[in-house]
């Protein structure tokens, strides 16, 4: 791809999918075939996950896993509540949470027996493991130690058994997450492709004089409206000086009537997220806007490329670093390229000079250079990618060629 097209200029009210019966109660049935839900998707192979995970604690010496950050616990056994504990071991999982869950646990966990308890998990926990892990002397577990705090690891160092050993655990279960499998492709592009369409809801909306919070509220709805469980992130909709702020989140700022808006968005669909960011122009264009936009995407456009198996991340970012420093641009770019994306918004790996991971065949990252000038204005292009077994698919559909509003 190369640079962007002479400036397409968008009318105030008219949007590249929404018109004017997006908010016609007469089209509901049009607009139920726009944002239908995904088709049906299937089952995530959690015992498959578990067993990649007993393969490694057989190479260790821990005797099993305690796994308690939630979206690790997800992505194990498919529990999306908010309090819960898995352990690992050669035997089998077990699933602990309370009352409240006892019903969902049932019906969510997978490959795990599940233990309701009826006071607070740790010491639940250390009651289970005393009354049947007698003869378990000599037991390590090991614990997450990016996620235990030091409190907790405290309260159940109390309540464990006598002769049991808690030793903290480099953070396994997220570097088996760094590559995803068919299943989780699915569900991104299903969460890519709603997330896009937010986009559109914007150019529908978006003029000088709208609060950015209006802006941003025109697309949570319509995500709402798409099935998206929530969005990734609170909606960036950052305009004039305030695009200049890489996480500026909407506010009551009224839209003015020139310069840049930053719109960068998100939905979680089916569990997993999406992340996207456009940038739009507001008003009659300044050949500096146009030189700063071009300059950025060929930067993004030059990021992707790089992109591929057994390349190590940081040259993805010197890639892109590389294109704004020719431009007289570098110093404006002040934070990473990228980070990968799935259950959660940010995960391993992290885009970014200095890091010395390797790229590999389905991790998902994003690519998203941006220059800021403060007190001015900011750009930033943002695409989702999967690392393919030859280089790279862009998941992102939206253009990125200039829009004028």
């Amino acid at each position: 791809m190369g640079l962007a097209r002479a400036p397409q200029m968008v009318p105030k009210r008219a949007g590249q999918l929404f018109k004017s019966w997006f908010v016609s109660s007469k089209n509901e049935e049009l607009r139920t075939e726009i944002f239908a839900r995904p088709a049906k998707l299937n089952p995530m192979d959690f015992a498959a996950r578990q067993k990649k995970l007993r393969d490694h604690l057989s190479t260790t010496r821990f005797d099993a896993f305690l796994i308690s950050h939630l979206p690790n616990i997800q992505y194990l056994c498919g529990f999306t509540g908010s309090a819960g504990l898995l352990l690992v071991e050669q035997a089998g999982s077990v699933f602990f949470t309370d009352v409240r869950y006892d019903t969902q646990a049932h019906e969510q966990v997978k490959a795990a027996k599940v233990v309701i308890v009826r006071q607070a998990l740790l010491p639940s926990l250390g009651e289970w493991l005393g009354a049947r892990r007698k003869r378990a002397r000599g037991w390590t577990i090991a614990i997450e130690a990016e996620y235990f705090t030091i409190a907790d690891k405290k309260r159940l160092i109390r309540v464990r058994p006598s002769g049991m050993t808690l030793k903290d655990a480099p953070s396994v279960v997220e570097r088996m997450r760094m590559i995803k499998d068919s299943d989780e492709l699915s569900r991104i592009r299903a969460a890519v492709a709603l997330g896009a369409r937010l986009f559109d809801r914007a150019l529908e909306v978006l003029r000088p004089g709208m609060k950015e919070t209006e802006v941003a509220g025109e697309m949570e709805l319509a995500a709402r409206r798409g099935g998206a469980e929530e969005m990734s992130f609170p909606t960036i909709i950052a305009s004039g000086a305030r695009s200049a702020l890489p996480h500026g989140r909407a506010s009551e700022q009224a839209i003015p009537p020139g310069g840049f808006v930053v719109c960068d968005f998100g939905v979680i669909l089916a569990g997993y997220c999406s992340d996207q960011t456009r940038t739009v122009w507001v008003g009659s264009v300044a050949d500096e806007a146009r030189r700063v936009y071009a300059a950025v995407r060929q930067a993004q456009q030059a990021a992707i490329e790089a992109v591929a198996p057994g390349i190590g991340v940081g040259e993805v970012d010197a890639a892109a670093r590389k294109v704004l420093r020719k431009a007289g641009l570098g110093r404006y770019f002040t934070h990473s390229t990228g980070h990968g994306v799935g259950l959660e918004i940010h995960e391993a790996p992290r885009v970014a000079d200095g890091q010395r991971e390797i790229l590999q065949p389905g991790m998902v990252i994003t690519i998203e250079p941006g220059v800021y000038f403060p007190g001015k204005w900011g750009v930033r292009i943002e695409d989702m990618v999967v690392v393919t077994p030859n280089g790279c698919e862009v998941l992102t559909p939206t253009s990125k060629d200039f829009l004028a509003v």
